[in-house]
């Protein structure tokens, strides 16, 4: 085993796949990156992403499976398997779409499909099996990241910050690196290498997409390019009411948050109160979204605003939502700095998050520390990670 993670440290440039499946439950990221170099001195060039969808099917056992109650154990250990062999087929995809062998590949980094996060427990359950990854590439696999932060008395997410603050940190501006998926979580890097300031803001896409798939009797999963939502009017009152009863919003850091919180309950409710007042669909669309804006504005002027004594310079997009222009709108309307997409650094919107896990598993593979025991409240700074090794 030490050989083969010798072998892998020793060369001076990796190949390496990172594979993510989040609260969206869209279909299964897969990113190809060449890294070199570790902590400080890590260097990531993202070769090919590749996005292996769910099937409608697919998608539907994954949200039974992750809703509070109905997930049942044979379902998890059977969806588990199941989605290693998804993790797998993307991993294997991915490479050779872009000529490469998978042998080329130097370890395979994931984290999988998360059906329970329970911080207050200390527990925390991400599935995607990564024995069955491992033999099916026959690549040295990591993940299963969050509990070894969590066994430490930490949150297990968000787990992005470390790579952001790697890959992202300026010394001249204030950069604040939000991610936008089903839940939205934001980093927010101080000019010149201050404490880090990073959380889970709240909801993302995830009320949006289960809103959108309810109007619609699942004819449509997401609000495409913000068209519902553009079409409608943002009921204030009936907003304000709602950011006035989510108690996660006013939890003062580190906190994180998932489907446990926001619930098709949630949506249900929020659906059936729009309706009492009259709203259209389109209009029920657009508050839903306005609250996804708002709630991320509220964040920072309870949780970033008071620390840095001043706004973050530039604010910097990536995941699924910043593809959708209502949104990216509604964020410079709220929060009034600049807001980009992670192209903009040269980086891919897209890819962001499988590439961070291929920094995560890097790490890993070099013993060091991969977590920011500051953001997620564990008492020390943990080596996040499980290795399986291939078969010989």
């Amino acid at each position: 085993m030490y050989r083969k993670i010798r072998d892998i440290t020793n060369k001076r440039t990796r190949l390496a796949v990172g594979l993510m499946s989040g609260t969206s439950l869209d279909g299964v990221d897969a990113a190809l990156v060449s890294v070199s170099g570790s902590g400080a001195e890590t260097v990531v060039e993202l070769v090919s992403f590749a996005v292996l969808p769910f099937t409608p099917q697919e998608q539907e056992r994954l949200r039974r499976v992750c809703t509070p109650g109905l997930g049942t154990v044979d379902e998890v250990c059977a969806l588990n398997v199941f989605l290693g062999e998804k993790f797998a087929e993307a991993a294997l995809r991915v490479t050779s779409s872009a000529g490469y062998s998978i042998d080329q590949v130097d370890f395979v980094s994931s984290h999988g499909q998360t059906v329970q996060h329970m911080p207050g427990s200390q527990a925390t359950l991400q599935i995607g099996e990564l024995a069955v990854i491992a033999a099916r590439t026959g690549r040295l696999t990591v993940g299963d990241f969050r509990p070894s932060d969590m066994a430490l008395g930490g949150q297990g997410a968000p787990l992005v910050p470390f790579v952001d603050k790697l890959l992202f940190s300026s010394s001249i501006q204030s950069r604040a690196m939000l991610n936008i998926g089903g839940i939205a979580n934001v980093t927010v890097l101080p000019a010149g290498g201050g404490e880090v300031i990073a959380f889970d803001t709240g909801p993302g896409n995830v009320l949006i997409d289960a809103v959108v798939l309810s109007l619609t009797g699942g004819r449509q999963t997401f609000d495409k390019d913000g068209l519902i939502a553009r079409t409608g009017a943002v009921a204030q009152g009936l907003l304000e009411t709602w950011l006035a009863t989510d108690d996660f919003l006013r939890l003062p850091p580190p906190k994180s948050t998932g489907r446990e919180h926001y619930t098709q309950a949630m949506v249900t409710q929020m659906i059936s109160e729009a309706r009492e007042q009259g709203l259209s669909d389109s209009d029920i669309v657009a508050t839903v979204s306005a609250y996804t804006c708002a709630s991320i504005a509220l964040q920072f002027d309870l949780f970033v605003h008071p620390v840095l004594q001043a706004p973050v310079d530039s604010m910097w997009v990536g995941g699924g939502g910043a593809h959708n222009p209502v949104l990216m709108e509604g964020l410079k309307q709220k929060l009034q700095i600049p807001v980009k997409h992670m192209e903009d650094l040269g980086f891919s919107t897209d890819a962001k998050e499988a590439v961070a896990f291929v920094v995560l598993g890097n790490e890993f593979l070099f013993g060091r520390h991969n977590s920011l025991h500051t953001i997620t409240g564990a008492s020390a700074p943990a080596i996040m990670g499980k290795l399986v090794l291939p078969p010989c």
